[in-house]
């Protein structure tokens, strides 16, 4: 199939010939604060000479470009030079880019500012990194998945290969944040991981994605309820001239979108997509078959030029059942029939966000709904047909139902935003899970608990800006405060007020000193603060449970050689407090990874102190249609206190994080582009022999229990991959076409994982028992060895 798929790819490219080529790139330049046009504004092809000038509606017009990824410059008097992300020419649509441009505060002498490709943030002068559609579009190895593109960027560790876990500066997969044209969306993933993030594949529709901001750190007041990384993608906006429709057919899965204008005011994007994994699952021989499901509406109305709304709204649905058709199983499937339950899941955000521009300022209303509902059943040997065999049934839903108000003011130098919030959430859990207990008795017992929890949330930000000594120092002071009605322990907003600061020093016109400091809080998951006891108890409210709170300190320099490179080095410290601890277990939350199925859902205690830290060195050196590389190295330690109160790595410890990314675009319309990856190994933690040789133990959990008296005491070696894409695109008269080679680890690399504790069996597939003990299996340890090469076939059609 290898073979074939290669060869596919090479006729296509020898009998297609395109024609002549030629795209159309319109937009408008505006006054950010309070969207007024800039006529006579000079507008220019980022990297040539191509030019155009804006009318008296701020209006300019491209035409006869080549076709492929452009940014533009634009320069106005008494403002800021302004360079754009990247946006997608073709010859099948006409392509539209605002441009908003801010105000400078005084004619500076001193320093000459510059349009950059890299973006500057008054509020967060450290730990942001923008990152450009093409990068999206085109990353090796990542299957337009904006998760794993990520994964590029310093700080940002992995797991393993099947997952998206986003993993930032030591911080756990349940400390982002993710927000879509300012409507927060609970989930990026399919199939995600109830009270963490992470899944197997994106549903995020790249189609659509016209910038993403991604914040290690130096958090907007605004922005709330993360502790490692806040994720803030923005979408295009519907063609107002005509509807365009794109097709996408990949190894897993099938997509179309559509974007064009309802009226002359009112714009639309929509997508569907469908996978067909359980097929491909099914033929070679997995264990389980998943099937997703997604779709993506945005409908955008320009009442006029003070104001606007749009319509957003995202979903999924999820399937997995498991692969009882596999005859002789091998070990390794038989060890993913006998604990994997079977995982239903479907999820959904939808919202609309009004904006309505004054003389100097403009304010945000959001108003939102998301949804999610989980569920998930295993039965010992998979015999679901007697009811006495069930050791699992869980079923969860997730309400939220929200508002945010944000203004934003620009007036004498100042940049000043403010607002609050307020949410009714709603948790809903019935649970039924047969547990092993360890005593002299060795019993069976089960978790039994229906609880149903309702409370309101509320919040209140402020951030003031300014430039001072011609600008040459920009300093930021923001606020923030949280509550809610859960209990008095989070009541109240002074136990939760979160202050922060930042400062940037420009020394000369390429070198900036740059810091920032803060105090963040995180709402534990609806998980932790939903369960009982089988009588009905609140337990981790009875326990106190409080905001999780991270305190950061970031400082760093920025070197930029010229407009189209940037040098970064960042040192940062953060410190945990308050992070849950499991009564259970005996270790923290912090440490414990997060797999599919449901994090947090057991009784906990606010108890826990923790550290992260460690530098970041980054690297970006790009020159539009030509070249692109990026490099980053992150040294980082992630702790935190065991019941002894002494600190051990936690499962995100990975010490050294290296990534090496290019891009290169050749000569008639191919791009070639290579990634490379170094994971350091991360802690894991020993089986317990003894308690998982048990019959009965085994029988309810049908895998082994953890030794946490050794917890994390092991390492795994590191990892590593290098992924290769190559993209050909063709132009037609009226249509586009683009297809992809993409090779995920090309030389065959093998990651280790934890090992696999498995019963040994006979060989007819019964298991063995402990002929010194009958109440025991006889069990063995598997390798657990991934990885092979994989290539995939790509075809993206645009009309």
């Amino acid at each position: 199939m290898q073979k074939i798929g290669i060869l596919l790819f090479l006729s296509m490219i020898i009998v297609t010939q395109a024609f002549s080529q030629s795209g159309i790139l319109k937009g408008r330049v505006f006054n950010i604060k309070n969207n007024e046009p800039l006529p006579f504004t000079n507008i220019v092809i980022t990297g040539t000479t191509i030019g155009s000038v804006s009318d008296l509606d701020g209006n300019f017009l491209f035409t006869g470009l080549k076709p492929g990824y452009v940014k533009l410059t634009a320069t106005s008097v008494g403002f800021e030079n302004v360079t754009t992300e990247e946006i997608l020419v073709t010859n099948a649509k006409t392509v539209f880019l605002d441009i908003p441009m801010k105000e400078k505060a005084i004619q500076l002498e001193k320093v000459e500012v510059k349009a950059s490709l890299f973006k500057r943030v008054e509020e967060s002068p450290v730990s942001l990194k923008s990152i450009g559609i093409s990068e999206i579009e085109k990353s090796p190895g990542s299957n337009r998945d904006i998760s794993k593109v990520i994964q590029s960027l310093p700080g940002v560790a992995s797991s393993v290969s099947f997952r998206n876990d986003i993993i930032v500066r030591g911080g756990g997969p349940s400390e982002n944040r993710f927000l879509l044209d300012g409507i927060e969306i609970p989930n990026l993933n399919h199939f995600a991981t109830q009270g963490a993030s992470g899944g197997p594949v994106r549903i995020i529709n790249t189609d659509f994605l016209r910038e993403v901001d991604f914040y290690s750190g130096a958090f907007p007041a605004s922005r709330g309820n993360s502790l490692s990384s806040v994720l803030d993608m923005k979408l295009i906006d519907g063609n107002p001239d005509k509807v365009v429709y794109r097709a996408t057919l990949g190894a897993s899965e099938a997509a179309f979108s559509a974007n064009g204008p309802i009226d002359k005011k009112t714009s639309f994007l929509f997508s569907v997509r469908r996978s067909y994994l359980q097929f491909l699952f099914g033929a070679i021989g997995l264990p389980f078959l998943p099937t997703f499901n997604d779709y993506q509406v945005k409908v955008k109305t320009k009442f006029n030029q003070k104001n606007e709304l749009t319509f957003l709204s995202i979903g999924a649905l999820d399937k997995m059942k498991l692969n009882m058709d596999i005859k002789n199983p091998t070990d390794d499937q038989q060890y993913i029939l006998d604990y994997l339950p079977v995982n239903n899941q479907w999820n959904y955000a939808i919202g609309t966000v009004y904006r309505h521009y004054r003389k100097n300022s403009y304010g945000t209303l959001a108003v939102s709904r998301n949804m999610l509902y989980n569920e998930a059943f295993k039965y010992e040997n998979n015999l679901d047909t007697d009811p006495s065999k069930l050791n699992l049934r869980y079923t969860s839903e997730e309400i939220e139902n929200k508002f945010r108000y944000e203004d934003i003011l620009r007036t004498n130098g100042y940049k000043i935003t403010w607002g609050g919030g307020g949410e009714y959430d709603r948790y809903t859990n019935n649970t039924f899970q047969r547990v092993f207990i360890p005593s002299a008795s060795d019993t069976i017992t089960s978790v039994k608990f229906d609880s149903a929890l309702d409370f309101f949330r509320w919040n209140l930000f402020g951030q003031v800006s300014k430039g001072f000594v011609d600008e040459l120092l920009t300093l930021s002071f923001g606020f923030r405060t949280d509550a809610n009605t859960y209990s008095s322990s989070m009541s109240n907003p002074l136990e939760q007020f979160s202050p922060r600061f930042s400062a940037a020093y420009q020394i000369t016109e390429k070198l900036t000193l740059n810091f920032n400091t803060g105090r963040y809080y995180q709402l534990p998951s609806y998980t932790m603060l939903g369960y009982r006891s089988s009588d009905g108890e609140l337990l981790n409210k009875t326990n106190g449970i409080k905001y999780i709170r991270a305190d950061h300190l970031v400082a760093g320099i920025d070197y930029r050689r010229n407009a189209t490179s940037k040098f970064t080095i960042e040192a940062f410290y953060k410190w945990y407090a308050h992070y849950p601890f499991s009564i259970k277990d005996s270790v923290s939350l912090a440490s414990k990874p997060a797999d599919f199925g449901v994090y947090g859902s057991e009784e906990v205690i606010s108890d826990v102190r923790g550290r992260a830290y460690g530098a970041e060195v980054y690297y970006k050196e790009k020159l539009m249609g030509r070249y692109d590389i990026t490099v980053s190295y992150t040294l980082v330690r992630s702790l935190a206190e065991d019941k002894a109160g002494s600190l051990i790595a936690t499962a995100w410890d990975n010490r050294h994080i290296l990534n090496i990314t290019a891009f290169a675009g050749l000569k008639k319309n191919w791009d070639i582009g290579l990634k490379w990856r170094f994971v350091g190994g991360a802690p894991y933690t020993p089986y317990d022999i003894e308690r998982s040789s048990y019959i009965q133990a085994w029988s309810v959990q049908g895998q082994g229990y953890f030794d946490y008296s050794n917890y994390n005491s092991e390492r795994l070696k590191s990892f590593q991959q290098l992924d290769i894409r190559v993209d050909k695109e063709y132009y037609f008269k009226k249509w586009s076409l683009n297809v992809y080679l993409d090779i995920q680890n090309a030389y065959n690399f093998k990651s280790e994982g934890a090992p696999n504790l498995v019963l040994a069996r006979d060989e007819s597939g019964n298991p063995l028992v402990d002929p010194e003990n009958p109440l025991k299996y006889q069990l063995k340890t598997l390798q657990n060895e991934s990885g092979t090469v994989l290539p995939t076939l790509g075809i993206i059609i645009e009309l």
